[in-house]
């Protein structure tokens, strides 16, 4: 609306009684008055306006003479709520989204960051933790803010490789030197190995855990009744099931149990950057651990937020962002980033790779092994016979 019309609003008298003629006349030279005050400020407001735009309906990218865009009056912020591993790895790329939001925008954003399990991060969302992306470990997680109405579905598609932004794969951690010589997961199985993992029925990285056992023989030419009876051999050599992957390592290096333990392999990628030295082996036959990327389509659209929040994430895709996660240990998504020699000699390939989709997709996944009653409870049931 013009000053004008916002003045010519606030004219509009209520109804009067008749009037007489010198009171009329008195009346329109104050109107006339009026109209000529309303002449000059609108033109004052249009001559102010000349060389920059504050119009919101201004194309995206367009911009002052100055550089700024329409947006740098003021900044935004922006909430990252990710599981825990994934800490270094952001760490490092914001600082280059801010940079390159910056010089593409003239805009100011701050990135307020969460760090946790991935399944308490979840229910911190769906509880009213105003996230504007989500970065979860597992694609159940990110489908079950979906199912609290939070996100839309179709999120999968919104960003290449169906939304899946970082991965890595299983890696079996040993004590120094491997005195039981355990290399494989079916070393895992066998008697008077001790196996340290946390419980799937709580942790989101147990359940790939879980999944890659039950998978290193649905690949290898065995049946699901051999998967059982291989994966109750594994859960009956564990002698405690923590609540999480964090507390397994902590009982597997810090209170010094058992003989093997369970993990990402980025996490033991970046444990040796820290100076670390474990001892460990990657199975050829593994699962692609699968970390999937989401924006919160009902925050962003209540904080105004969208554009750059869908900016951030395809910067995520980048060769940029993707060098930084793979140099804190995860795998690169993008294949040109996977092949450059200092990733290609960093991440041997596997000789035999599975998903997620391959045993049937999350939604299957839940119902099959970690729902009420499912296999992982019928498992724990038999070992307690």
């Amino acid at each position: 609306m013009s000053p004008w019309q916002r003045l010519t609003q606030h004219l509009q008298w209520p109804q009067q009684p008749p009037v007489t003629t010198n009171q009329s006349f008195t009346a329109l030279k104050r109107f006339v008055s009026l109209f000529l005050v309303g002449i000059s400020l609108s033109l004052a407001v249009a001559s102010c306006g000349q060389g920059t735009s504050n119009n919101p309906a201004a194309s995206p990218g367009s911009s002052s003479p100055g550089g700024a865009s329409p947006a740098a009056n003021k900044g935004v912020e922006l909430t990252l709520v990710s599981f825990s591993v994934t800490k270094a790895a952001h760490e490092a790329i914001i600082p280059k989204f801010v940079e390159y939001w910056q010089k593409e925008k003239g805009q100011t954003v701050t990135l307020n960051q969460s760090y946790g399990g991935s399944g308490s991060q979840t229910r911190a969302v769906i509880d009213g933790l105003e996230a504007d992306v989500v970065h979860l470990a597992i694609g159940s997680d990110t489908q079950r803010i979906e199912q609290a109405g939070l996100i839309q579905p179709g999120w999968e598609k919104e960003f290449p490789n169906e939304g899946i932004v970082s991965k890595s794969v299983g890696a079996i951690v040993t004590r120094e030197g491997n005195p039981k010589n355990i290399k494989t997961w079916e070393d895992l199985s066998k008697d008077g190995v001790k196996l340290i993992t946390a419980d799937p029925k709580t942790s989101g990285v147990a359940r790939w855990n879980f999944l890659a056992l039950w998978g290193s023989i649905l690949k290898t030419g065995g049946d699901e009744t051999k998967a059982l009876d291989f994966t109750s051999k594994v859960y009956k050599n564990v002698p405690i099931l923590t609540k999480d992957a964090r507390e397994a390592t902590d009982v597997f290096f810090k209170q010094g149990q058992g003989d093997a333990l369970i993990n990402y392999e980025n996490e033991i990628v970046l444990a040796g950057q820290k100076g670390e030295k474990p001892t460990y082996s990657i199975p050829e036959v593994n699962i692609s651990i699968d970390n999937p990327i989401a924006i919160i389509d009902k925050n962003v659209d209540k904080h105004g937020t969208r554009e750059v929040a869908e900016a951030f994430v395809k910067f995520l895709y980048s060769p940029e962002a993707q060098r930084e996660f793979a140099k804190a240990g995860f795998r690169p998504v993008d294949a040109t980033v996977a092949a450059e020699p200092e990733f290609a000699q960093k991440y041997a390939p596997i000789k035999t790779l599975f998903t997620a989709q391959d045993l049937g997709g999350w939604g299957e996944i839940e119902k099959q092994f970690f729902a009420s009653g499912a296999v992982f409870d019928k498992i724990q049931g038999s070992l307690k016979q």
